[in-house]
């Protein structure tokens, strides 16, 4: 994948994946979106509030004030940060990733055709992490909510973009 590149030697890697039953078209505005203050995460939008990443519940619409995302952007997620933006390729990829306290990661969000009006929606995660006790310990919290997290991020983003209605995808 493209954001494998950002990250060439992993102490930890995951991919998640879901079809969905509609076009990399229908699914594209869900993802540049994302964010503190945009559209959200589409996850378990209690914990997302509760960690402070979100200050709200995530969008159930299209939201066109944030449709336009470019290499240099940044995705925020929470009050003091967020996820830079590596690569864009509209309605194919997108890559976030960046190097803070001697970790340095990145984050695909990829669409595949899977056929006629099906598309698979891939999450990529790359990290290198120090090999110290404490990085292996912090990779044990990590690790499991990342998974819960990102699958249900999935979900959420697959229901949205097959509910959108034929006039909603138009417009998108």
């Amino acid at each position: 994948m493209h954001g494998d590149r950002l990250v060439t030697l992993p102490s930890y890697e995951t991919t998640l994946g879901v079809t969905i039953n509609t076009t990399p078209a229908a699914i594209w505005p869900w993802l540049v979106q994302m964010g503190y203050r945009r559209g959200g995460l589409y996850s378990y939008d209690w914990l997302d509030r509760l960690f402070g990443y979100l200050d709200a519940p995530s969008a159930e619409r299209i939201l066109p004030e944030w449709q336009l995302l470019a290499v240099g952007d940044e995705i925020p997620i929470g009050r003091a940060g967020g996820f830079p933006v590596k690569a864009i390729e509209p309605f194919r990829t997108l890559v976030l990733g960046g190097y803070r306290e001697d970790v340095e990661w990145s984050w695909e969000l990829a669409l595949v055709s899977a056929g006629t009006g099906r598309t698979r929606l891939i999450s990529r995660n790359r990290v290198w992490i120090p090999r110290r006790l404490s990085s292996w310990f912090m990779m044990l919290f990590i690790e499991p909510a990342a998974f819960v997290m990102t699958r249900k991020m999935l979900l959420g983003i697959k229901r949205r973009a097959e509910g959108m209605s034929k006039a909603e995808r138009k417009a998108a």
